[in-house]
């Protein structure tokens, strides 16, 4: 079963040039139990490059490996899912050319959305955004935890919460009744990636009373 108590996205930008590689290694080292792969600018071979090297890492940390929005590189690099917005892929078919085994997850921000979502065959959602974020353009006004409680009540499948999180919000996360945090900033913008990423952590467990 997938955890999904620090689910870390990588978007080389923010790293500051640093290898994306030594940021995965970094959040995995943190504690990690989730990492996905967003780069909307890389051409496809790169990607399929960056993907086989971090679906070999994500494996030997026993984390799970998420690829944003392109279907066609979760398959070929063997992840373990996908990860759509609501203007990508339909989940529908994405679940279709998915098939049964392998995880999709879809950002949602209404309760609306989560419903369908969950209703379409998404094995748990990013919800959010929950607090102002400048990491993703596309994240929209926030929902705030209240629009967090109001979707955690709507739906069954495990939900992350997503936009803005950082160690002084993520215990509110949880207690609103996310399942774990997705962070892009608080961890890969950090200078010291692994320590970022392990405070977190520490956070979530204690938030989830582990």
């Amino acid at each position: 079963m997938p955890q999904w108590d620090l689910y870390v996205v990588i978007t080389t930008k923010l790293g500051g040039g640093r290898p994306t590689l030594e940021l995965v290694r970094g959040a995995l080292a943190g504690g990690a139990t989730a990492i996905q792969l967003r780069e909307k600018e890389l051409p496809a071979r790169e990607l399929v490059e960056l993907g086989r090297a971090i679906r070999e890492l994500t494996r030997d940390a026993g984390a799970t490996f998420i690829v944003n929005d392109r279907l066609d590189i979760a398959l070929a690099v063997e992840a373990d899912g996908l990860h759509i917005g609501q203007e990508d892929l339909p989940a529908p078919v994405a679940r279709k050319l998915l098939g049964p085994e392998k995880i999709l997850g879809v950002s949602v921000g209404t309760t609306d959305e989560a419903r369908q979502a969950e209703a379409d065959g998404a094995d748990y959602l990013g919800v959010g955004s929950i607090f102002a974020t400048g990491s993703k353009g596309d994240a929209g006004s926030p929902i705030g935890l209240e629009g967090l409680r109001a979707i955690r009540a709507a739906v069954k499948i495990p939900i992350v919460g997503i936009g803005g999180i950082n160690p002084d919000n993520a215990a509110g996360v949880i207690a609103a009744g996310a399942d774990g945090v997705s962070v892009i900033s608080a961890v890969i913008e950090a200078a010291d990636v692994a320590a970022a990423a392990r405070r977190l952590r520490e956070v979530v467990t204690r938030a989830r009373g582990k």
